[in-house]
Protein backbone atom coordinates (compact mmCIF):
# COMPACT_ATOMS: atom_id res chain seq x y z
CA UNK A 1 0.00 0.00 0.00
CA UNK A 2 3.11 2.47 0.59
CA UNK A 3 4.25 1.77 -2.43
CA UNK A 4 1.31 2.34 -4.27
CA UNK A 5 0.37 5.43 -2.05
CA UNK A 6 4.26 6.49 -3.24
CA UNK A 7 3.95 6.06 -6.93
CA UNK A 8 0.33 8.03 -7.16
CA UNK A 9 2.43 10.95 -4.83
CA UNK A 10 5.37 10.71 -7.15
CA UNK A 11 3.19 10.84 -10.59
CA UNK A 12 0.94 14.22 -9.04
CA UNK A 13 4.11 15.98 -7.96
CA UNK A 14 5.66 15.46 -11.36
CA UNK A 15 2.73 16.20 -12.82
CA UNK A 16 2.60 19.57 -11.03
CA UNK A 17 6.33 20.07 -11.71
CA UNK A 18 5.44 19.76 -15.56
CA UNK A 19 2.67 22.49 -15.76
CA UNK A 20 4.17 24.62 -13.68
CA UNK A 21 7.94 24.78 -15.79
CA UNK A 22 5.46 25.16 -19.19
CA UNK A 23 4.27 28.49 -17.42
CA UNK A 24 6.17 31.61 -17.36
CA UNK A 25 7.46 32.59 -14.22
CA UNK A 26 7.50 35.97 -14.71
CA UNK A 27 5.41 38.62 -16.79
CA UNK A 28 6.66 41.59 -19.38
CA UNK A 29 5.05 44.55 -18.23
CA UNK A 30 5.66 47.64 -21.02
CA UNK A 31 5.60 51.08 -19.11
CA UNK A 32 6.02 54.89 -20.42
CA UNK A 33 9.11 56.49 -20.01
CA UNK A 34 9.71 59.86 -18.27
CA UNK A 35 9.79 61.76 -21.83
CA UNK A 36 6.66 60.11 -22.74
CA UNK A 37 4.68 61.01 -19.43
CA UNK A 38 5.87 64.17 -19.78
CA UNK A 39 5.16 65.27 -23.35
CA UNK A 40 1.29 64.10 -21.98
CA UNK A 41 1.31 66.63 -19.60
CA UNK A 42 2.79 69.16 -21.65
CA UNK A 43 0.66 68.74 -24.71
CA UNK A 44 -2.48 68.87 -22.26
CA UNK A 45 -1.27 71.82 -21.06
CA UNK A 46 -0.71 73.52 -24.52
CA UNK A 47 -4.19 72.30 -25.90
CA UNK A 48 -5.80 74.14 -22.45
CA UNK A 49 -3.59 77.29 -22.52
CA UNK A 50 -4.62 77.53 -26.27
CA UNK A 51 -8.40 77.74 -25.09
CA UNK A 52 -7.59 80.51 -22.81
CA UNK A 53 -7.41 78.01 -19.46
CA UNK A 54 -4.27 77.67 -17.33
CA UNK A 55 -4.57 73.81 -15.91
CA UNK A 56 -2.39 71.33 -13.46
CA UNK A 57 -1.96 67.72 -15.04
CA UNK A 58 -1.05 64.84 -13.89
CA UNK A 59 0.32 61.58 -15.53
CA UNK A 60 0.91 58.21 -13.67
CA UNK A 61 1.95 55.53 -14.51
CA UNK A 62 -0.22 51.83 -14.98
CA UNK A 63 -0.09 51.22 -10.61
CA UNK A 64 -1.53 54.91 -10.89
CA UNK A 65 2.07 56.23 -9.28
CA UNK A 66 2.81 59.66 -10.65
CA UNK A 67 5.54 60.22 -13.56
CA UNK A 68 4.85 63.63 -14.32
CA UNK A 69 3.01 66.64 -13.12
CA UNK A 70 2.75 70.31 -14.58
CA UNK A 71 0.97 73.17 -13.46
CA UNK A 72 0.22 76.35 -15.38
CA UNK A 73 2.03 79.70 -14.80
CA UNK A 74 -1.47 81.13 -12.75
CA UNK A 75 -3.20 77.12 -12.33
CA UNK A 76 -4.45 77.06 -8.66
CA UNK A 77 -2.38 74.73 -6.37
CA UNK A 78 -4.83 72.09 -5.92
CA UNK A 79 -5.44 71.37 -9.72
CA UNK A 80 -2.48 69.26 -9.17
CA UNK A 81 -4.09 67.54 -6.15
CA UNK A 82 -7.37 67.07 -8.56
CA UNK A 83 -5.34 66.13 -11.59
CA UNK A 84 -3.60 63.43 -9.52
CA UNK A 85 -6.85 62.24 -8.09
CA UNK A 86 -8.51 61.92 -11.55
CA UNK A 87 -5.61 60.18 -13.11
CA UNK A 88 -5.10 57.91 -9.88
CA UNK A 89 -8.72 56.70 -10.59
CA UNK A 90 -8.35 56.50 -14.00
CA UNK A 91 -5.80 53.91 -14.01
CA UNK A 92 -7.54 51.47 -11.49
CA UNK A 93 -10.68 51.64 -12.78
CA UNK A 94 -8.86 51.36 -16.35
CA UNK A 95 -11.71 53.81 -17.69
CA UNK A 96 -12.71 57.47 -18.18
CA UNK A 97 -13.37 58.82 -15.23
CA UNK A 98 -16.38 60.70 -17.21
CA UNK A 99 -17.81 56.98 -17.22
CA UNK A 100 -17.62 56.73 -13.56
CA UNK A 101 -19.83 59.86 -12.44
CA UNK A 102 -22.89 58.19 -11.18
CA UNK A 103 -20.52 56.38 -8.62
CA UNK A 104 -19.30 59.30 -7.07
CA UNK A 105 -22.10 59.97 -4.55
CA UNK A 106 -21.83 55.49 -3.30
CA UNK A 107 -19.39 55.00 -0.67
CA UNK A 108 -16.57 53.93 -3.36
CA UNK A 109 -16.60 57.30 -4.76
CA UNK A 110 -15.81 58.71 -1.09
CA UNK A 111 -12.72 56.31 -1.14
CA UNK A 112 -9.21 58.54 -0.31
CA UNK A 113 -7.53 59.16 -3.65
CA UNK A 114 -10.41 58.70 -6.02
CA UNK A 115 -11.94 61.32 -8.06
CA UNK A 116 -14.59 60.36 -10.33
CA UNK A 117 -16.05 63.87 -12.39
CA UNK A 118 -14.49 63.93 -16.30
CA UNK A 119 -10.97 64.65 -16.67
CA UNK A 120 -9.08 61.66 -16.50
CA UNK A 121 -8.13 59.25 -18.70
CA UNK A 122 -6.55 56.06 -18.89
CA UNK A 123 -3.29 55.49 -21.37
CA UNK A 124 -4.52 51.96 -23.62
CA UNK A 125 -2.20 51.05 -26.52
CA UNK A 126 -3.31 47.99 -28.29
CA UNK A 127 -5.02 46.81 -25.34
CA UNK A 128 -2.48 47.49 -23.15
CA UNK A 129 -3.08 49.97 -19.55
CA UNK A 130 0.13 51.96 -19.82
CA UNK A 131 -0.84 54.97 -17.24
CA UNK A 132 -3.12 57.44 -16.76
CA UNK A 133 -3.48 60.86 -17.41
CA UNK A 134 -5.61 63.75 -15.65
CA UNK A 135 -6.32 67.25 -15.86
CA UNK A 136 -8.01 69.83 -13.57
CA UNK A 137 -8.43 73.30 -13.88
CA UNK A 138 -11.04 74.26 -16.24
CA UNK A 139 -14.43 75.69 -15.62
CA UNK A 140 -16.03 72.55 -17.28
CA UNK A 141 -15.05 69.47 -16.72
CA UNK A 142 -15.70 68.05 -20.03
CA UNK A 143 -13.10 70.36 -20.85
CA UNK A 144 -10.54 69.06 -18.55
CA UNK A 145 -10.89 65.67 -20.42
CA UNK A 146 -10.52 67.47 -24.10
CA UNK A 147 -7.29 68.19 -22.60
CA UNK A 148 -6.08 65.46 -21.33
CA UNK A 149 -7.25 63.65 -24.65
CA UNK A 150 -5.12 66.01 -26.74
CA UNK A 151 -1.95 64.95 -24.02
CA UNK A 152 -2.83 60.95 -25.17
CA UNK A 153 -3.07 61.74 -29.36
CA UNK A 154 0.36 63.53 -29.01
CA UNK A 155 1.73 60.00 -27.96
CA UNK A 156 -0.32 57.51 -29.52
CA UNK A 157 1.30 57.67 -32.41
CA UNK A 158 4.85 56.98 -31.68
CA UNK A 159 3.50 54.42 -28.57
CA UNK A 160 1.67 52.25 -31.03
CA UNK A 161 5.02 51.92 -33.25
CA UNK A 162 7.12 50.71 -29.93
CA UNK A 163 4.94 47.85 -29.06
Amino acid sequence: MRILTTVVMMALLGATTVHAQDEPMTVGVNRMTLATATKIAQAAIADCTQRGIQVGVTVVDRDGIVQAALRDTIAAQITLSISKGKAFTAVNFNAPTSQLEKRANTPLGHLPGLVMVPGGLPVQVGGALMGGVGVSGSPSSTTDEQCAQAGIDAVMEDLEMAL
